[in-house]
């Protein structure tokens, strides 16, 4: 029978991790949470809504799903006053638009990079210096308060 292991990972390490880079920050649920609150206090949550939209919609396998879910993005994210319309140059936007007819699983991937550029040039380091992030580092910073992690 294996011996389990376990190693100590605090919530304050956990939550440090999310500022080494903004794949770590949105791969991990807590801290995809605290970034959309920081972008909604920002009025810019649209910008990782999109992201995580066109994550979603990479998934999609049946045809059908993929001209709906390509029709609703460009609908909410991308057509001129779109209610949750990003900041994307004209050139995109008219590929787009031009695409949107005969959708592909990469049609949005220039939006896309361009989105996570901005966040990750211009939101995520706001973030690592907002209140929102220092609260919950300073939260999790209780003397003698530890997250065990089993594994084989």
């Amino acid at each position: 029978m294996p011996v389990k292991c376990c190693f100590y990972r605090s919530p304050t390490a956990e939550t440090m991790t999310w500022s080494e880079n903004m794949d770590t920050l949105l791969a991990n649920q807590a801290g995809l949470d605290a970034f959309r609150i920081f972008l909604k206090s920002e009025f810019s949550e649209e910008n990782v809504e999109f992201w995580l939209a066109c994550e979603d919609f990479k998934k999609t396998k049946n045809a059908d799903k993929i001209a709906s879910k390509a029709k609703m993005i460009y609908s909410e994210f991308i057509e001129a006053d779109a209610p949750k319309e990003i900041n994307i140059d004209f050139g995109t936007r008219d590929l787009i638009s031009k695409n949107i007819a005969e959708p592909t699983l990469k049609c949005f991937d220039e939006a896309q990079k361009l989105i996570y550029c901005l966040m990750a040039k211009d939101s995520f380091p706001r973030f690592l210096k907002s209140e929102i992030y220092k609260k919950l580092v300073n939260s999790q910073q209780v003397p003698n308060h530890k997250k065990w992690l089993p594994f084989l």
